[in-house]
């Protein structure tokens, strides 16, 4: 029998790079899939995949707290799984941080962080209930050093999505809910991540590249595993950890 055979699992940024990859595992592992973005003609495509998916801006935390009680009142109980994947530069580039604005600042704060907290906590009253559960953070390699990005409010949001997974963990596990985190290396996504390889020109993808011990960029394939890994019952002794998929740096 699959993995994931009657589990219901919550993926938010699901439309592309690492959220499609990891709602299409999960759905060949058996599990009942559900997934949110804001990106259109992608949630369409999810939909035709048998992933049900809608349109939620996350930046707002109502609405990210509304579809999680639709998709409990849609599957019928609670959430087995969440993935908090939703993030990004939220389409910003590097600029000197005197010049970055509050609206910059909330911006990015608001998708890598502010998100994962709404959708974590309507998540926990269902998996307290059932005495189970486990919600796997998307971090970066920027939860744990300077961010490729030059976006600064990147790179604090993402160190603290790990303060926010230790705490969870910290508070959760007696309880039955495991909170574990990934930080991937760089990995070409979309067009954010596509124009920031590009701009390395081609010394700075190979110096890249380089500093990789698999010398070769990652796929989000390679994050959807240890995703799947981190939810399943092999991690069952698993909890509060960061694991980086990034290769070898």
């Amino acid at each position: 029998m699959p993995e994931f055979a009657g589990r219901t699992i919550a993926v938010s940024g699901g439309a592309t790079g690492f959220g499609r990859a990891i709602a299409a595992a999960f759905r060949d592992a058996g599990g009942r899939v559900f997934a949110c973005d804001v990106r259109e003609p992608e949630l369409a495509a999810l939909r035709a995949s048998g992933i049900a998916a809608r349109h939620i801006d996350l930046a707002d935390r109502a609405a990210g707290r509304d579809w999680i009680a639709r998709v409990e009142d849609e599957a019928g109980g609670s959430i087995d799984v969440l993935v908090n994947n939703a993030g990004g530069v939220a389409g910003q580039v590097p600029q000197a941080f005197d010049a970055v604005s509050d609206a910059d600042w909330d911006a990015v704060l608001a998708i890598n962080l502010g998100a994962a907290f709404a959708l974590s906590q309507a998540c926990m009253p269902g998996m307290v209930r059932t005495g189970c559960g486990a919600i796997v953070n998307i971090g970066s390699g920027a939860s744990l050093r300077a961010s490729m990005t030059g976006v600064q409010a990147y790179c604090a949001a993402k160190h603290a999505l790990l303060g926010l997974t230790r705490q969870l963990a910290h508070e959760l596990g007696p309880r039955g809910i495991r909170v574990n985190a990934v930080a991937p290396g760089f990995v070409v996504t979309g067009d954010a991540t596509a124009r920031q390889w590009a701009s390395y020109g081609e010394a700075g993808q190979q110096a890249v590249i380089d500093g990789i011990a698999l010398r070769r960029l990652g796929r989000p394939e390679d994050i959807a595993g240890v995703v799947l890994f981190l939810a399943s019952d092999s991690a069952g002794f698993v909890n509060g950890e960061i694991i980086a998929v990034d290769g070898g740096r």
